[in-house]
Parts: structure tokens; C-alpha cells; sequence
């Protein structure tokens, strides 16, 4: 899961996804911001939003996504146009390129940062949609190839 400094939308979309997939899978989120912290913690709303939603994302922590993450990763899901970009900036084959998409097809998840906490609702509602979804997709594909991760 990719935003911009991952600490907002990013940390949430890991939570929410996480919490419909069994441990088998890997869900981590990162950003794309040059001068980022890495390290810091989740924004307070959405760890609010989170444990609104029986979730703790505050132990959660920062970091940059590197063209690592395009090799280590199967899927890479980004939060807006921007992001989307940055993230094929980084890759360097077209297999890397087929791993990353935009999280909601053909949207995008606003920025909640300079919001009120009912974006922050809003954006939950967003990636919990989003992420019920990729869920699903995820579970039938194990169902038909048994033993692939």
C-alpha cells in the first residue's frame, strides 16, 4: 500500500487489508515522499479511525518506498495518480510494471492530512471497500492455484 508519506492513508490501507487476510499473506504499506521521516508513526487520525474500527495500527512505522519493494512484492497498490507515477518511475522491467495499480480502479483516495476527521471516516470507508475486494480476489485465487502464496 503506497500515499505520499505514509502516515495517513498508506497505514490504514495495511491495517484494513490485514485484518481480511490470514496471516499467510504479507500486506505493508510505504511512501514515496523524498523527505520523509522515516520511522514515525502513523497520523493520530487514522489510528483513531483504526481502533474505531477495532484495528491498532500504532505500532505501524514509516518508510520509503525503494525499488526493492517491486522485486519483494506481488501487488502494489497506490493511492492516487501521483503516486502511481512515482511508483513505475522506480521500475525496471515489465513485470515490475504489472505489479502496481492504482488501489481503487480508475480513482483515487484524497489526501486526508490537511482534513477534518470526517475525511478520515471517509477515506476508511474508501479503503475498506477497496480492500474487501482485493481480499476477495486474493482468497479465490488461493482456492484455485493451492499452495501458491
Amino acid at each position: 500500500m503506497v500515499c505520499l508519506g505514509n502516515i495517513c492513508r498508506s497505514p490504514l490501507a495495511e491495517g484494513i487489508l490485514k485484518s481480511k487476510l490470514s496471516e499467510d499473506f504479507t500486506v505493508e504499506s510505504a511512501g514515496t515522499l523524498e523527505n520523509m521521516n522515516p520511522g514515525k508513526s502513523p497520523d493520530s487520525r487514522s489510528v483513531e479511525v483504526a481502533k474505531d474500527h477495532g484495528m491498532d495500527i500504532s505500532s505501524q512505522r514509516s518508510q520509503k518506498l525503494t525499488a526493492k519493494y517491486l522485486e519483494d512484492y506481488d501487488m502494489i497498490f497506490c493511492m492516487d495518480k501521483k503516486n502511481l507515477e512515482d511508483v513505475k518511475s522506480l521500475a525496471s522491467h515489465e513485470d515490475q510494471l504489472q505489479k502496481i495499480s492504482l488501489l481503487i480502479e480508475d480513482g483515487e483516495v484524497p489526501d486526508p492530512f490537511w482534513s477534518e476527521m470526517e475525511d478520515f471516516d471517509k477515506v476508511y470507508q474508501m479503503l475498506d471497500k477497496a480492500s474487501e475486494k482485493i481480499a476477495e480476489e486474493l482468497k479465490e485465487s488461493v482456492l484455485k492455484e493451492p499452495g501458491k502464496k
